[in-house]
């Protein structure tokens, strides 16, 4: 049973010619250096709170600001809420747009099989984010999931009642639409079509597991037992996922010497760049060299059904086989941009690519169902939620 709930959320009070893109921010782990320093030039931005780390560690400075964005009038409260957050965006030139409900999702023990995830964590990056949730009593980025459903009469009376707040276009274009729906009918709607369903966490594993941890040190306060969440229906036909593709760099082994090695494990077939961008969809993955050679491999050997997904595939056998990255000998970065790989390949920054297809949310689905958590990073979803639109205040 997923609990499912409206909350006073505290959200942005805009003084008279100020944007909400002044106080929003696409999630702290995605920000760049240099667009840090622009969004936090603005005063009430939602990074002061999130990446506002003080010498030791701690938040205790963020915690000041958001006392006083409240005590300021920069952030008002409202009564019980709900709020739907649809983004409009471009899918490789097809126009598509993604709801979300937002609310806050009761946290428990992935053994009870109702929250479900799908990818493996990073425990330094949970141990700040436990840091922040202590020092600063609230939830100030969603969490992303992904539940069955909800009937097309009850979506109808979400549109009908729902009151749009903020609207906003980001630098990749991307439309943010924020409503807020504060009909009490409804909200019980939703909340009893939730209950009889699970949820996958889509994004943000570390902050779903930080926030069970707090729960768990905070026992006796039932506010603390959630997490601010943001679902979004299997159905809903803006629900894109990206690959992310891996980028190997090595001092420890040749090109000559890591294609020989592939080739005793994999079929492969050279290909070109163009080759590359049509037909990737008939192959397992495929490869390029810093030279600029590129092959398609397919694996058949492995039992099981995580031997068919391409990114474990890759971690099992190239990575950690061929590469011993989990040895120290590579380094692996992380890109769900094939342009983005592509330039830096053609720059010669890395010795490989690993470029994968698109995963399956049905493939996702069934892992995870069975138990199997993919590797670090096998999917993006696209477009990211953004933070600032509202906070979960637990005191």
């Amino acid at each position: 049973m997923v609990t499912f709930l409206p909350f006073s959320g505290y959200r942005p009070s805009l003084r008279t010619g100020e944007q909400i893109g002044g106080r929003i921010s696409p999630p702290y782990d995605v920000i760049g250096p240099d667009y840090l320093r622009d969004l936090q030039s603005h005063q009430d931005n939602v990074t002061n709170l999130t990446l506002r780390q003080d010498a030791d560690g701690r938040y205790s400075g963020s915690r000041k600001e958001l006392e006083r964005m409240i005590s300021s009038g920069s952030l008002k409260q409202d009564g019980d809420s709900f709020y739907l957050y649809e983004q409009t965006f471009s899918d490789r030139g097809v126009e598509k747009r993604r709801r979300g409900l937002v609310g806050i999702l009761k946290t428990e023990s992935y053994e009870k099989g109702n929250v479900i995830p799908h990818e493996e964590t990073f425990s330094k990056v949970k141990e700040d984010r436990l840091n922040l949730l202590r020092d600063m009593e609230s939830h100030l980025e969603s969490i992303f999931g992904i539940f069955e459903g909800l009937t097309d009469q009850l979506n109808k009376k979400i549109d009908s009642t729902a009151q749009l707040l903020y609207r906003y276009v980001d630098r990749q274009g991307v439309e943010h639409k924020f409503y807020r729906i504060g009909d009490a009918g409804v909200q019980e709607q939703i909340t009893s079509q939730l209950s009889g369903q699970k949820m996958l966490i889509a994004d943000g594993h570390h902050r779903y597991e930080t926030a069970l941890n707090y729960s768990l040190e905070n026992p006796n306060s039932k506010k603390k037992g959630f997490v601010l969440a943001t679902l979004v229906a299997a159905n809903d036909p803006g629900l894109v996922i990206w690959p992310t593709h891996r980028l190997v760099k090595s001092d420890e082994i040749s090109e000559k010497n890591a294609a020989a090695a592939l080739s005793k494990t994999f079929d492969l077939e050279e290909t070109s760049a163009e080759g590359l961008k049509e037909t990737l969809h008939d192959h397992l993955f495929a490869l390029e060299f810093r030279s600029g050679k590129r092959f398609f491999a397919d694996y058949g050997k492995g039992e099981g059904p995580i031997w068919k997904l391409d990114t474990y595939v890759a971690q099992e056998l190239i990575l950690k086989g061929v590469y011993k990255y989990d040895e120290g000998k590579a380094e692996v970065a992380y890109d769900a941009e094939l342009p983005s790989v592509e330039k830096k390949m053609s720059e010669k920054q890395y010795d490989l690519a690993v470029i994968f297809n698109p995963p399956s949310l049905q493939t996702i689905w069934d892992l995870s169902m069975a138990g199997k958590r993919m590797p670090k990073k096998t999917t993006f979803f696209f477009p990211k939620i953004w933070s600032g639109f509202v906070i979960y205040k637990m005191v």
